[in-house]
């Protein structure tokens, strides 16, 4: 296939931006979709996208466009996700691409998201073209969005393009601009086959659905190839594109976007990020990989039903083939048995992989309150990462303790200012520095992880009405006040509630936790005593009052001392209930206790 006809392009915006309704209108103007089939965010063909109105995974699609110069391109499409915690998929499909749309929304302007993946972008040597979508809004003012674009990132105004991916307008411009400014792929058809993995997802049917990027060579149908991460030779059976649904091909030549299948039903042969090769005439070396991220956020991962765990443990695999992002590994806990110790690089990303969870593969999950991972040194020197309490060493032989901080840019209107300085403060947040971005503001605080990851971002909305947005990366580990949170039901620790909070926050914390418990968990036949314990020392405590039974109903008339020997009687009995009996804790107190 001649390569000056193919184009690789990427979608890049923030969230909310009109990236996967862009996506829409271009397969539309191409002909990939008719206008029959045609519905909105087709691209998002997850349930979990469609409901919460967010692209999750990137998706690739294949368009034939005839150009003004009568010439007819291939143009590989790669729609991607605008929330920071999904900024991974970003990142693995612009290493597939020669350019990008850098999609900004005319009424809202340039965004935290839209700054961090124009920097992607830039690492990646891409060739960036700027579109303004919404321009259909009314009252927006387009002088300040072009004057954002220019003073941000250097974009000449004749560069930039107008449309309304709703409307329809301006996707003719679209289509030209990515045709003339998007450089073609380089490559060459007779080298050794070198073909990137950046995606992957598992078929019941076919195994294993590779997606690569072929950079060198040919990938053809029953060919032997070898993925020279794992060293591992197969036979490909399928090869195909996606226009958007599977279309098989013959082959797939150097530049060239598309998927194989070699009947792979093992999920773990399959690395993001390897490279393959023609099995009888190798390349000499492998392409450049991912990089590896590392969780922000732990959870531990436990089946409803104990007999789940074996179709826990093949569910995760095939989902950490479809979301490398995700790690996990086997864990046991006193109150649930055997589950896992999950990683996520946010709780959005954990909220999502639960839900996908339960729904793709029919199971009832238990989670953990999460935590982020800290840093401790022991008195003999020995570092080591703590993810969970249960591995905490013993306060004694700890030297220091130190966790994660994010540096976090927040935008937002110059007004409202002040509750965001206030609310960053009430986050143990450390000012760094403050700027005009046009009619903006952006300031930048160094705030701990576990501050930020449970509901900051819908803190800064609520502060901003709406129009203020953030970004963070990790910045370091810095020394803190770290104590360890146990909750006591009936003097026995529930490892399920146990966390690790700032010694500040620990009284509130553990009142929250205990406040919460009371109101959920049912009465017994016995009294149940809760209590929240930190160093050792018990700082809230409530009761849960035992079911009424009145066992003197029966007694007709005759002495008190019946009736009091009865009460006795059934004193006795609750105190050795009490003793030997399991107290029932619902589903709804473990949910509940996440949100706190």
């Amino acid at each position: 296939m001649d390569k000056s006809l193919i184009r690789n392009f990427s979608i890049i915006a923030h969230i909310d931006h009109g990236k996967s309704t862009l996506a829409d209108r271009l397969m539309l103007a191409t002909g990939a979709i008719d206008e029959r089939k045609f519905q909105n965010q087709i691209l998002d063909d997850m349930d979990l996208e469609r409901e919460r109105g967010i692209t999750i995974k990137a998706s690739a699609v294949r368009l034939n466009y005839k150009a003004n110069d009568g010439k007819e391109y291939i143009l590989n499409l790669i729609d991607t996700p605008g929330h920071v915690d999904f900024t991974y998929e970003v990142e693995k499909s612009l290493r597939a691409c020669e350019g990008a749309l850098l999609v900004v929304d005319a009424s809202q302007g340039v965004e935290s998201q839209t700054i961090g993946n124009y920097y992607l972008a830039i690492e990646n040597n891409l060739e960036i073209i700027p579109v303004i979508n919404k321009i259909d809004i009314a009252n927006i003012d387009l002088g300040i969005v072009k004057t954002e674009l220019s003073e941000i990132f250097n974009f000449k105004e004749k560069d930039m393009i107008l449309c309304s991916a709703k409307e329809g307008l301006g996707i003719k411009d679209v289509l030209e601009k990515v045709v003339e400014f998007i450089p073609h792929p380089e490559g060459d058809d007779g080298a050794p086959a070198q073909a990137l993995i950046f995606d992957s997802k598992y078929d019941t049917y076919k195994g294993v659905v590779v997606y690569v990027r072929v950079v060198n060579g040919i990938l053809k149908e029953n060919m032997r190839v070898k993925m020279m991460h794992g060293n591992k030779e197969v036979t490909i059976e399928e090869i195909g594109v996606f226009r958007p649904e599977a279309e098989k091909v013959r082959e797939l030549t150097s530049g060239e976007v598309g998927y194989i299948t070699c009947n792979i039903r093992e999920p773990r042969e399959v690395h993001v990020g390897d490279t393959i090769t023609d099995a009888a005439h190798p390349s000499e070396k492998a392409l450049e990989g991912y990089r590896q991220l590392k969780p922000l956020v732990f959870a531990g991962v436990y089946p409803e039903n104990s007999g789940d765990f074996i179709a826990l443990r093949e569910a995760m695999e095939k989902l950490h083939l479809n979301d490398p992002s995700f790690v996990y590994e086997p864990e046991s806990s006193q109150s649930f048995g055997h589950g896992f110790r999950c990683g996520f690089l946010g709780l959005l990303h954990m909220e999502i992989v639960q839900e996908r969870l339960e729904r793709e593969y029919n199971l009832n999950l238990i989670l953990t309150t999460p935590n982020v991972s800290y840093r401790v040194t022991k008195r003999n020197g020995e570092v080591m990462e703590v993810e969970s309490p249960i591995q905490l060493p013993d306060w004694t032989a700890v030297s220091k303790i130190e966790e994660p901080y994010l540096s976090v840019a927040i935008f937002s209107p110059v007004t409202m200012m002040d509750a965001i300085m206030d609310l960053a403060k009430s986050k143990r947040g450390i000012y760094q520095e403050s700027m005009y971005v046009s009619d903006r503001m952006k300031v930048v605080f160094d705030i701990p992880l576990s501050e930020v990851i449970v509901d900051f971002n819908d803190m800064i909305k609520s502060a901003t009405r709406g129009y203020g947005s953030i970004d963070y990366e990790l910045k370091g580990y810095f020394p803190t006040d770290i104590t360890k949170l146990d909750i006591l039901i009936n003097d026995k620790v529930c490892d399920a509630f146990s966390c690790l909070v700032h010694k500040e926050r620990s009284y509130e914390k553990g009142l929250a936790l205990v406040s919460k418990l009371k109101e959920l968990i049912p009465q017994q036949l016995f009294e149940v005593k809760i209590q929240a314990s930190a160093n050792g020392r018990i700082i809230s405590s409530a009761k849960v009052r035992s079911v009424g039974k009145n066992v003197t109903a029966k007694c007709y008339g005759g002495d008190i001392s019946r009736k009091r020997k009865l009460w006795e009687k059934q004193k006795e009995g609750k105190k050795r209930l009490k003793q030997i009996g399991q107290v029932e804790i619902p589903q709804e107190a473990f949910l509940a206790v996440l949100r706190i």
